[in-house]
């Protein structure tokens, strides 16, 4: 098996999800990615707690490409400090791990 990488982000707006989405699959930075419904997330920031609705973004890449899409998400995010979490994974069908780097060749 394979193995893919994940990256997972939030933001504080669909509209802004979606941009993020299309930019890194339209870069072939990410062969795909998937905009996830809102949720409601709490957190420490300037010395308290604070609570808003995000979207989440989760982008299915080659671990070769990882570090340009990671590049181009802290790039494009509207947060001060953005939250990137990336997971490498092993593709459970050895087909979707050549779909996703097939599909992230510049």
């Amino acid at each position: 098996m394979d193995q893919i990488c994940v990256v997972t982000t939030v933001v504080d707006a669909r509209s802004v999800a979606d941009v993020l989405a299309a930019a890194a699959v339209t870069g072939r930075l990410a062969a795909c990615a998937q905009v996830g419904g809102q949720v409601d997330s709490t957190y420490w920031w300037r010395s308290g707690v604070d609570t808003s609705t995000e979207w989440s973004v989760q982008f299915k890449t080659a671990p070769d490409r990882l570090a340009a899409l990671v590049d181009q998400i802290r790039a494009s995010h509207p947060y001060e400090v953005p939250e990137i979490l990336v997971s490498r994974v092993e593709s459970g069908d050895p087909g979707y791990a050549t779909w996703v780097h097939e599909h992230t060749r510049p």
